[in-house]
């Protein structure tokens, strides 16, 4: 692929799963030579958590305001025509449901090649679901439409279908290792507190078994709107001394350092990073079989554990298998590190690259 201009459309460059994608791609496209720019909707002052290779350009328009009224759309929408008419970019890679719907109405009537990502599942997100359904009629416009599972190939409109990618995440090689096994020993789990993580089935789940595993203490990092309610279950399930809610790790990853397994309880996914990583560091995981993500990297039995959707009995049951049994822990873990070299960032690096070349030098008349 000759050298291109690349432009990345993200919400904001915070602590998201997206964002850290974002990252990992753009690093590869300057070491492949190519011109990339990041433009954001978030304030030029907004904490970045992830590192921002030194030789992107970053084009933060300062318009994070809560909500997105009529008036801030379209003032979105324009600032994001004009940053677009500056950089010329060959592509626009647009990330997110409302993010997307920008992207396709800013290259309306320009020779951009638009490539739009879903990270989520649109199907279980209430809130953007006029969104949603916006983006299902401009996705004709799109030259190419990056899917993170075959599942999630459902959540797509009939007549979009040659359009149509699956590239999982990229997870990159853990610096951080789980430790050596001690006591307490640490199951971890890692999200925003919001509904969609499911970390109130998971402390409910958890509580069933505590007293059987008096040497295994819960360990929930991330921080969200939920913090309070959580914090409210723990005490009244008795869990405060086996519980904990440890907030937001100041470096990508550092959780992996205290994690001795990893559970994940989301309700619904796109691709959780977070399974990856863990499996990628050589963590036994256990995980609801939730739309969508877990089902596509995880083997039942093999290289981690699957739990029907949303049942607590059955969580609690696989975490007690998990818990009682270091040998099967270590058979898992060894199995997950192997199985992740399927997400390693060169490999899907090269499917992104295989993408890109497909759109061609021909733009098409918008």
């Amino acid at each position: 692929m000759m050298g291109k201009r690349l432009a990345i459309l993200l919400t904001g460059l915070g602590a998201g799963g997206a964002e850290r994608v974002v990252m990992l791609l753009a690093n590869h496209w300057v070491a492949q030579g190519h011109e990339v720019h990041i433009i954001s909707f978030d304030a030029p002052d907004a904490p970045v958590y992830f590192d921002v290779p030194p030789t992107v350009a970053l084009h933060r328009l300062d318009l994070s305001h809560p909500g997105l009224g009529p008036l801030r759309v379209l003032r979105r929408l324009m600032a994001l025509r004009r940053v677009l008419v500056k950089i010329e970019p060959d592509t626009l890679i647009s990330f997110l449901t409302k993010n997307n719907v920008l992207a396709l109405l800013s290259t309306w009537g320009r020779s951009i090649h638009t490539v739009v990502c879903e990270r989520n599942n649109p199907m279980r997100q209430e809130a953007n679901s006029l969104w949603g359904r916006l983006l299902a009629r401009l996705y004709p416009l799109a030259d190419a439409i990056v899917m993170q599972t075959r599942a999630s190939l459902v959540c797509l409109p009939k007549g979009v279908e040659s359009a149509a990618f699956v590239i999982p995440n990229p997870i990159e090689t853990p610096t951080a290792l789980p430790p050596e096994e001690s006591e307490p020993k640490i199951l971890v789990a890692v999200g925003r507190l919001v509904s969609q993580k499911g970390f109130d089935l998971l402390i409910d789940a958890f509580a069933l078994i505590q007293d059987e595993f008096s040497d295994w203490q819960l360990k929930i990092f991330g921080d969200g709107p939920l913090r309070d309610s959580l914090a409210s279950r723990i005490s009244a399930c008795g869990g405060s001394e086996r519980i904990f809610l440890a907030g937001q790790t100041d470096t990508p990853g550092a959780w992996i350092r205290e994690g001795h397994a990893f559970v994940l309880s989301s309700r619904f996914e796109g691709f959780p990073n977070v399974l990856g990583e863990a499996m990628a560091a050589g963590m036994p995981v256990v995980s609801f079989d939730c739309p969508f993500g877990p089902a596509e990297m995880v083997t039942e039995g093999v290289d981690g554990l699957l739990v029907p959707d949303g049942d607590i009995e059955e969580l609690a049951n696989a975490l007690r298998r998990l818990l009682s049994n270091r040998d099967f822990r270590a058979k898992l873990a060894n199995e997950a590190r192997k199985s992740s070299a399927r997400f390693t960032v060169p490999r899907v690096a090269a499917q992104w690259d295989a993408l890109l070349n497909t759109l061609g030098e021909t733009k098409r008349d918008r």
